[in-house]
């Protein structure tokens, strides 16, 4: 009588089959989601708090129970079986479904809220608005807003998939250490300590959102509304202010300078810990083609043209209107931004044109020759609008295409077709500074040791920023690009340790000798022309 024998191989197929343990916490987290399916579509739950921790608790224990019988039940290392054969995870159907459910959501959550169940006519709230009703009353003392609905959701996203994540990198301190900052930062900076503050300055405009959030991420920092209830919110609107400022000009820098973008795109950013954790699943889905590349770098290098004229035409504006308000004319602030990039621009083309690509060259050159134009039309026809175009109409342009559709309904809805870093590659104007400030004048690099390398091609695969990792690492190159925010994936599913985050002197990061292979050019000829 024959014995069978079980398939212990880490690629057999048979052990990518879901088993009682996993459907049943699928199932619980599924039971979680419905709760509150069923209050968007106008169930009225008696006791909604009792309601509401249940639908939460629900989706934080299948998300546990999942992954704790999908990672603790094999050794340590990277789980990715299966990816190109799941219908979510290699576009499929249920990849579609998924991203047609999201993107609705968003479109709905910004332009048609009254459809979630917001009354902005002063009335009670219904639909899935009410249902955070108890939540928000007892963190800011006052009912939801469909913002609230999408910070709480938010949150439990990045929680509860920061875990499974935990679990699947757990062999990986790296990933461990800073999966833990993007949860601690979108729960405490972004979600709990704004909302308490609210509740504690109840008189005050509400200006404190997001606290980890910074310019130009945060477009709005510099609007009119912003600027006046920081200003008129006593001292924590000043420190709001001041600290809003400095983390510009100062703190950012400084970090990036010592770390790269990664502290902030890997260890703070909420878009980043979104797309890490609740979009892991579908890193691999990035694409790594040049035409990619060259797309990604003009479209990034135009919002963020595009956002700082924005923020210069509505900081004018807000100077023309408040002169009261502030210890600089308008005359004063357009000509202290233009000797700024004039400088600045100046500088780096006299002493990094070398290390700087084409397209970011261009757009520096851009922005001086906008502004100065600007400054002169102002100056000779007295207008109060930068480009005679009303900064209000800019800022609006700007909300509706880059910090909603973009950002919101493109950025994350899409995460299931085009990759979890859609926004951070294409449309993130602090990712475009960081990167220049990475490239340019940062001591982090990842080194590679080409002798090592096999070439299996897994850090090119889940590089989530689209770099063919494997080309540097073939190479032996140093990888310094703009877009890399250092999440140190690509390290983590290296087989051979051949790549590894580092921080040291600035100088000598950037590979100035070209390194050829063989299928470069006909090495005799080479040889023969030498």
């Amino acid at each position: 009588m024959s014995k069978s024998i079980e398939n212990i191989s880490v690629a057999s197929h048979d052990n990518n089959v879901l088993d009682g343990v996993q459907k049943t916490g699928i199932s619980i987290g599924l039971i979680g989601l419905f709760i509150m399916a069923l209050a968007l579509f106008n169930i009225n739950f008696p006791n909604k708090g009792i309601w509401l921790t249940a639908s939460i608790v629900a989706i934080f224990g299948g998300i546990i129970l999942y992954a704790n019988r999908t990672y603790l039940n094999k050794p340590e290392g990277i789980k990715n079986d299966g990816i190109w054969h799941s219908s979510l995870t290699n576009k499929g159907t249920l990849a579609w479904m998924v991203g047609i459910i999201l993107t609705s959501f968003y479109v709905v959550l910004y332009w048609f809220p009254k459809y979630l169940g917001l009354n902005s006519e002063g009335g009670a709230n219904t639909g899935i608005v009410a249902f955070f009703d108890p939540l928000s009353l007892l963190l800011n003392g006052k009912p939801a807003s469909q913002w609230f609905v999408y910070g709480s959701l938010y949150t439990i996203a990045i929680l509860g998939l920061g875990y499974k994540f935990i679990l699947k990198y757990r062999h990986n301190k790296y990933q461990l250490v800073r999966t833990i900052s993007v949860m601690f930062f979108q729960l405490g900076f972004a979600f709990l300590i704004p909302e308490i503050l609210e509740k504690l300055n109840p008189e005050k405009a509400y200006f404190a959102k997001d606290l980890k959030n910074m310019w130009p991420l945060n477009y709005y920092f510099f609007n009119d509304w912003h600027l006046k209830a920081m200003i008129e919110g006593g001292g924590l609107g000043m420190f709001m202010l001041l600290f809003g400022i400095a983390m510009i000009f100062i703190i950012s820098p400084i970090l990036t300078y010592f770390y790269g973008k990664r502290w902030y795109c890997s260890w703070v950013c909420g878009c980043g810990g979104l797309a890490e954790t609740a979009g892991d699943s579908f890193r691999h889905l990035s694409s790594k083609s040049m035409i990619s590349w060259k797309i990604e770098r003009w479209m990034i290098h135009s919002v963020l043209v595009f956002v700082f004229v924005m923020t210069i035409a509505v900081i004018f504006t807000f100077l023309s209107n408040n002169p009261e308000m502030s210890f600089i004319t308008r005359d004063q602030f357009i000509g202290g931004i233009v000797i700024f990039l004039t400088v600045f621009t100046t500088a780096l083309y006299l002493f990094k044109r070398k290390d700087m690509d084409t397209d970011a060259v261009y757009t520096m050159v851009t922005l001086v020759v906008i502004i100065i134009i600007s400054l002169l039309m102002n100056y000779f026809s007295g207008n109060q609008n930068i480009l005679f175009i009303d900064s209000n109409s800019l800022r609006e342009w700007y909300g509706f295409a880059i910090g909603a559709a973009f950002s919101g309904v493109i950025g994350v809805g899409f995460y299931p077709i085009l990759g979890n870093r859609v926004w951070c590659r294409f449309g993130c104007p602090m990712a475009a500074i960081l990167g220049l400030q990475q490239r340019l004048l940062s001591k982090f690099r990842i080194t590679t040791n080409g002798g090592q390398c096999i070439s299996c091609g897994n850090c090119s695969t889940f590089c989530e920023m689209g770099i063919d990792v494997r080309s540097y690492a073939q190479k032996g190159e140093n990888i310094v690009r703009s877009s890399c925010v250092g999440c140190g994936v690509c390290s983590a599913v290296c087989p051979r340790g051949v790549l590894k985050l580092e921080n040291d002197s600035p100088g000598g990061r950037i590979n100035a000798n070209e390194i050829l292979l063989g299928n470069d050019i006909d090495l005799m000829d080479y040889v023969n022309n030498k």
